[in-house]
């Protein structure tokens, strides 16, 4: 009878041992999976946010002196290095998980807690961001002209304000979207396949 349990015992821990390394390789894929797919997005976004600053350059580049005398231009550039700065750090964890061995089910519970709570900052951040460019687009007139600031600044005030509140409402929603298609839906499933884990 208890060579009978041991066998049942030995087959069960086989299967979950089977089990939790068939999620391990599907975690620590190159190719394939939500951790893949993570470093996938962080890795676009660092691209991205190196790319833009130099398109915003050289599509002014016959008023250069204005852009590099321009506080709406460098605030763009910190917030660039910001956000590079921001998914170089979520991509360095992601390649970790990627890489661990004997990766055990606390470690990637606390992992991805960790990710998810960083995209909600992101998050806040671009927006108080975004908040920080609408006071900017208000106040810079005052020290710079250009022109396509001075026209909108002939529009009235109550406009700019519909306008930047339409505005807000729009990023409100459609970050909220875009980050759960590009990383929430990925943690999503990492945390399932934790959650499968013994």
């Amino acid at each position: 009878m208890e060579l009978d349990d041991l066998k049942q015992s030995w087959q069960k821990t086989n299967k979950v041992e089977s089990h939790d390394s068939d999620i391990i390789r599907l975690i620590q894929n190159k190719n394939y999976g939500p951790v893949a797919a993570l470093k996938k997005a962080f890795k676009k976004q660092i691209k991205l946010m190196i790319i833009v600053p130099f398109i915003i350059f050289f599509t002014n580049i016959d008023r250069v002196d204005r852009v590099l005398t321009s506080i709406m231009f460098w605030s763009y550039i910190a917030f660039c290095i910001g956000l590079i700065t921001f998914s170089w750090f979520n991509y360095q964890m992601v390649k970790r998980m990627e890489s661990m061995d004997g990766m055990v089910k606390a470690n990637l519970e606390q992992q991805i807690a960790t990710l998810q709570s960083r995209l909600k900052w992101k998050i806040t951040g671009v927006r108080i961001a975004l908040l920080y460019f609408i006071l900017l687009a208000e106040v810079m007139p005052y020290f710079q002209h250009y022109s396509m600031l001075d026209k909108w600044h002939s529009l009235s005030l109550a406009v700019r304000l519909a306008a930047y509140v339409g505005f807000l409402l729009l990023q409100y929603f459609i970050s909220t979207v875009v980050s759960h298609r590009k990383y929430g839906k990925h943690l999503l499933y990492l945390k399932q396949l934790a959650n499968e884990m013994q």
